[in-house]
């Protein structure tokens, strides 16, 4: 049996393993995808350890997408553009970070929302690993203007000066007090920040008092609860709205094909989830 983990702190909030082990048994292939909660301080003894047992791979969550890169052998090209990894491979020891967070948060946007980022406004709240994955799929998707807001205000800086340097988009970084006046112009919002995950589900991204308008697109990348404050804030506006399950299936769906070779169940992922979710 090959064996692929999960690394993150906490993992509570995890239905990844549910997700993985489900399209697994669907293919009949000799998998197993296990979580493994790593103390912050211990991430290089546990790259060594998921070495040394001849993992075949891992998902990296919160919060060390960008931490683990420095312990890696090599990282695709996507990954060092966006600046964070999601998805390793065990190549007969060499361990190759991937980013699939990107290409699945877009593939979420345009099929399970419906929404075409080129060429439009956009507010994306957190700068951590996930907040680097989604600006970057939106500038390489040519949006219009990228706005970035992080509670670490340096760390939301960095990243828009950085896309600004590779990509054509209008990319800047925004204070808290800007948010309220920059989001009458956005047409879309996106939370990539772990505000409103369980269990901390009455927290919200946006400060209190801050209207969303009905014409928005609002996409929470938290998955569970199903629905967080932020979605029912839109609900109650008018605004239309999908939680971060699409893209956590999506991105799961192609590192599962890293870590196999072969193409996802992406339905039976996505009923998994779901289950996963519910119960």
């Amino acid at each position: 049996m090959k064996t692929v983990a999960l690394i993150g702190y906490p993992l509570g909030h995890s239905i990844s393993p549910a997700m993985h082990n489900a399209a697994f048994r669907q293919l009949g292939l000799d998998f197993e995808y296990v979580p493994l909660e790593v103390s912050p301080d211990e991430l290089a003894q546990a790259i060594e350890g998921l070495r040394a047992l001849h993992f075949a791979g891992f998902n990296v969550t919160v919060p060390f997408k960008e931490k683990v890169m420095p312990y890696l052998d090599d990282i695709t090209k996507l990954a060092q553009t966006v600046g964070a990894v999601n998805c390793v491979q065990n190549q007969e020891g060499k361990l190759v970070g991937f980013n699939t967070d990107a290409p699945g948060f877009l593939e979420s946007l345009r099929e399970d929302a419906g929404f075409d980022p080129r060429g439009k406004d956009c507010l994306v709240i957190g700068a951590g690993g996930a907040g680097r994955a989604v600006a970057t799929g939106l500038a390489e998707s040519h949006a219009k203007t990228i706005l970035i807001y992080d509670v670490l205000e340096e760390k939301a800086r960095e990243l828009a000066e950085y896309l600004s340097d590779n990509f054509d988009s209008d990319i800047r970084s925004l204070p808290l007090a800007s948010i309220p006046a920059s989001l009458t112009k956005s047409q879309l919002l996106i939370n990539s920040s772990p505000i409103g995950m369980y269990p901390r589900t009455d927290n919200s991204p946006l400060p209190d008092g801050v209207k969303i308008h009905n014409k928005m697109m609002i996409y929470d990348l938290v998955y569970n609860p199903a629905e967080t404050k932020l979605l029912k804030q839109a609900k109650a506006a008018g605004a239309k709205a999908v939680s971060g399950l699409g893209m956590l299936v999506r991105q799961g769906a192609l590192a599962f094909t890293v870590f196999t070779g072969k193409p996802a169940p992406i339905v039976v992922m996505f009923e998994a989830a779901k289950q996963a979710l519910s119960s």
